[in-house]
């Protein structure tokens, strides 16, 4: 129809670029430093990072390699290089308890240490002067270089994270922490690089595929501990993930950290046009998995005015619920929060009538409203199902109809109007002002729409 092509509706989508990180054998500091160089990041860009730094770093250099056949790059520190290349067998139980980091390279925990030490050389090596630095002098480290803003600030706020972390778990503030091998010189390095890193490539976002951990046990200063590691796990606090039998750690507290600085969601790859694709290598040979991380760059076929979030679905099947508590339910899992919630009727098995319940709501809101539906309903069970949602970006105009201003609920994608709809509950208000059926209010405002052109 003549006049509905507005200019707006011609605009050419932003193509953004999306950095998804797959960790699928888990993540260390180390290991996302290579990806990265082997994503295309040149090398200079990480020497120049480590060159800002008010302190001599050993050398630092890269070297290609290879785990079950996949070729990478490896970021190697002097004197910190670790067993390159060692297999871990299944059924070798030393290495499996006495590395704590096995997995990766020298990005390691702040209280283990896997070189051979007498008692007297444990015992210096738990001072930070000698292996480590606390969290203040970290601070002032990096204060103090002429790393990029952005690097600066990115470095610190991954410092932050394990500060915050380590302290909680011995029970001291952030800023009193003391690492050791965190604090030492290689995860320096790993931290700084892997900041420098993603600010060289300018990405507009970052989301992590599902992340696993393994199920043995690590040797620290404190005694024995299952993993994950006292520091990862609570770094990891509100990212999902999970354990697998596969005794040996995948995910450092550096990778953690890294992980929780950098990404904005976690769950399944979004849908984008995938360009390089880079791995980075850590030292083993593992069994079942490459010990490798894959960073898959890419441009989103949606532009920066559509919108896309994770929501969960939370569903059920109810056979034995009466209407007014179904109704009842309904309402107080909208009250709770929910996003939205549907009762769908239904014939179940033996021919009985029964109900599907679907709620979709945001992850911090998942076990409350799962509670909610237990308690609200005649459910043994939920099942829940995470997804990615593509919504409209939505804002709200006035049209004058002969029974008042009628508010409209825009939903625009990538510039374009793509919904126009009356809100009930403006026409609502304006049938009872006026004594008229609100199907009338309603239909007026939709022939106002027809000749109000959209205002973006």
């Amino acid at each position: 129809m003549e006049g509905r092509n507005y200019a707006s509706s011609c605009q050419t989508p932003t193509i953004m670029k999306l950095l998804h990180i797959d960790a699928f054998a888990g993540i260390s500091g180390d290991m996302s430093v290579a990806a990265l160089r082997d994503l295309g990041v040149p090398e200079e860009v990480f020497q120049k990072s480590l060159r800002a730094l008010a302190i001599e770093l050993p050398s630092c250099r890269f070297e290609r390699g290879d785990r079950n056949g996949i070729s990478g790059w490896r970021f190697l520190v002097s004197g910190h290089e670790g067993s390159e290349g060692k297999g871990v067998e299944e059924g070798d139980e030393a290495a499996k308890t006495t590395h704590h980091h096995q997995g990766h390279g020298h990005d390691q925990h702040g209280h283990h240490h896997s070189h051979a030490h007498d008692a007297q050389q444990h015992q210096e090596s738990h001072n930070h002067h000698t292996h480590g630095r606390n969290h203040a002098e970290i601070v002032s480290l990096l204060e103090k270089s002429s790393l990029d803003a952005n690097v600066k600030t990115r470095a610190l706020a991954v410092f932050r994270r394990i500060a915050i972390a380590e302290g909680g778990v011995h029970g001291v503030p952030p800023e009193n922490v003391g690492f050791h091998e965190v604090g030492a010189e290689d995860s320096i390095a790993d931290i700084v690089c892997a900041c420098a890193g993603f600010d060289h490539l300018k990405i507009d976002t970052i989301t992590c595929g599902p992340l696993i951990e393994g199920s043995g046990h690590i040797h620290c200063a404190h005694g024995t501990f299952p993993l994950p590691a006292p520091a990862t796990l609570a770094i990891l606090k509100g990212i999902p993930f999970r354990q697998v039998e596969e005794p040996w750690e995948h995910i450092t507290p550096t990778g953690a950290a890294i992980l929780a600085e950098f990404s904005g969601k976690f769950g399944a790859m979004p849908e984008m046009m995938v360009t390089p694709i880079g791995y980075g290598l850590g030292p083993w040979n593992t069994p079942h998995r490459p010990n490798a991380l894959r960073l898959i760059l890419g441009e989103s076929m949606l532009s920066d005015h559509s919108h896309t979030d994770q929501v969960v679905e939370l569903r059920s099947n109810l056979d034995d619920l009466s209407p007014e508590h179904a109704s009842s339910a309904l309402d107080a899992l909208l009250t709770a929060g929910a996003l939205d919630a549907t009762l769908t009727p239904t014939i179940m098995k033996k021919g009985r009538s029964g109900w599907i319940l679907e709620v979709l709501c945001h992850e911090e809101k998942v076990d409350e409203l799962s509670e909610r539906m237990l308690r609200e309903t005649t459910a043994f069970g939920i099942r829940r199902q995470r997804l990615e949602r593509l919504k409209l970006q939505r804002h709200f105009e006035e049209v004058d109809t002969r029974y008042g201003k009628i508010q409209v609920k825009i939903g625009t994608l990538r510039g374009e109007v793509i919904q126009r709809s009356p809100e009930f509950s403006s026409c609502a208000e304006a049938a009872i002002h006026h004594g008229v059926a609100v199907r009338d209010v309603h239909t007026a405002a939709l022939q106002a729409l027809i000749f109000t052109p959209p205002r973006l």
